[in-house]
């Protein structure tokens, strides 16, 4: 798939998360089959760019290319410098978000409230494609809410704004996460426009993958609450889409060393006291389905030093070796803890 000057290596991505997508995690789904990823929300106002949270989520350094930046806000000449600030400081693609429900966001106009004035979307969207010389592509939902779905018209001032390249997650603002996503309204989108679509909301498996997009008619799909403690999902979905065959679980020595290399790499990022803060979450994803790990998990986050907890996360998949040479999920988990 081509975006800009840039050849993507597949059609999966990774979903912008907030306090998720760090640096780290990005480059770890790219290593394990992700064709592109996009930053975290960084803002537009000025006045927290140096905090040490946003240089966080702006920092690329060493990160596999094309390196995305997504900003947020409502005012286009904030917004258009901020995308400026990104590119002077190695950002390749700039995303704007208009999709994020979150009430902190929204009550200051920005993410998917931005859906309710069609206008200002595209100041805002033709400001940023103006103001850099790298592709600015749109993250959005469906609407608002269900009785308010306006993907369409959000598309077509996209297309005459000079975005680059659609993202859409199949839910209203008003929906949040809860219910189930919808593609019919993205399967319209990719009918009404000529830029690339991808596609967003609850693929969590190669199957789910490709028949999101047989049924959208998408470009490409992006994968987000499914990679949390999964990251090894992007190759599972890619050789599905290529080969038509499902790999097996990982190998527990895999996972061992790669849980290895991103703590070491996530304290590296954070430091000490905040990265064995910050790592409990990503340990709790990995374990979350596996035998003996929430009783881990709950042990874990009484930790308080990186080399105790990385210690510690190696004895834990060390013991899963007792269970066989592969992870065991859900009911296979389930039978073997019993």
């Amino acid at each position: 798939m081509q975006l800009g000057p840039y050849q993507l290596r597949n059609q999966v991505f990774v979903a912008p998360m907030a306090g998720v997508t760090d640096r780290p995690f990005r480059q770890l789904c790219k290593e394990l089959g992700a064709g592109y990823a996009v930053s975290e929300m960084a803002a537009s106002n000025p006045r927290v760019w140096a905090s040490e949270k946003t240089s966080r989520r702006i920092n690329h350094e060493g990160e596999m290319a094309p390196k995305a930046v997504q900003i947020a806000g409502a005012d286009p000449v904030l917004l258009a410098e901020a995308a400026r600030f990104n590119v002077d400081r190695g950002a390749q693609i700039i995303d704007i978000n208009m999709g994020c429900p979150v009430k902190k966001v929204c009550n200051n106009w920005c993410g998917s409230a931005l859906l309710r004035d069609e206008v200002l979307v595209g100041t805002l969207l033709e400001a940023v494609a103006l103001a850099v010389h790298v592709p600015v592509t749109l993250k959005f939902r469906t609407g608002w809410d269900r009785q308010h779905r306006n993907a369409l018209s959000i598309a077509r001032i996209a297309e005459q704004s000079g975005i680059a390249m659609l993202t859409l997650h199949g839910r209203t603002r008003a929906d949040g996460y809860s219910g189930q996503a919808e593609y019919d309204t993205i399967a319209a989108v990719k009918a009404a426009t000529r830029l690339p679509v991808v596609a967003n909301g609850d693929i969590d498996s190669p199957q789910k993958a490709k028949y999101v997009l047989h049924y959208t008619g998408a470009d490409a799909v992006m994968i987000g609450r499914a990679a949390q403690g999964r990251p090894w999902i992007f190759r599972e979905i890619d050789h599905y889409l290529t080969t038509g065959e499902l790999l097996p679980a990982p190998q527990i020595a895999e996972v061992r060393a790669l849980m290895a290399a991103h703590l070491r790499a996530h304290y590296a990022f954070y430091g000490e006291y905040l990265g064995v803060r910050t790592a409990r979450k990503h340990i709790g994803w990995y374990v979350r389905d596996l035998p003996g790990g929430e009783e881990f998990r709950q042990r874990m986050n009484r930790i308080d030093a990186c080399d105790a907890q990385l210690s510690a996360v190696d004895a834990f998949f060390e013991s899963q070796l007792a269970l066989g040479e592969r992870l065991q999920y859900g009911p296979a988990a389930e039978k073997l803890a019993a």
